[in-house]
């Protein structure tokens, strides 16, 4: 199990989850995606996000207004 970081600060609902669902096609099952994001609204995105694909959001925290959003790839 790999991890990858992805910095989307500073991008606006929707771009930050098709970023990251470009990057996440690009890993193998099981591998983690670490996603840094600025949108307030990143959190409930990610959420959903992973809801409707499959995939975990196992981590989700926030510091100085960065989220950082775990997601680990289906599979």
């Amino acid at each position: 199990m790999s991890r990858t970081v992805l910095d989307v600060k500073g991008l606006n609902c929707p771009l930050p989850v098709l970023r990251a669902n470009k990057a996440l096609r690009s890993l193998a099952a099981g591998d983690e995606l670490a996603v840094l994001a600025t949108d307030p609204a990143a959190p409930k995105d990610f959420e959903s996000f992973c809801e409707a694909a499959g995939h975990a959001l196992v981590g989700s925290a926030e510091q100085d207004g960065v989220f950082t959003l775990v997601l680990r790839k289906a599979g």
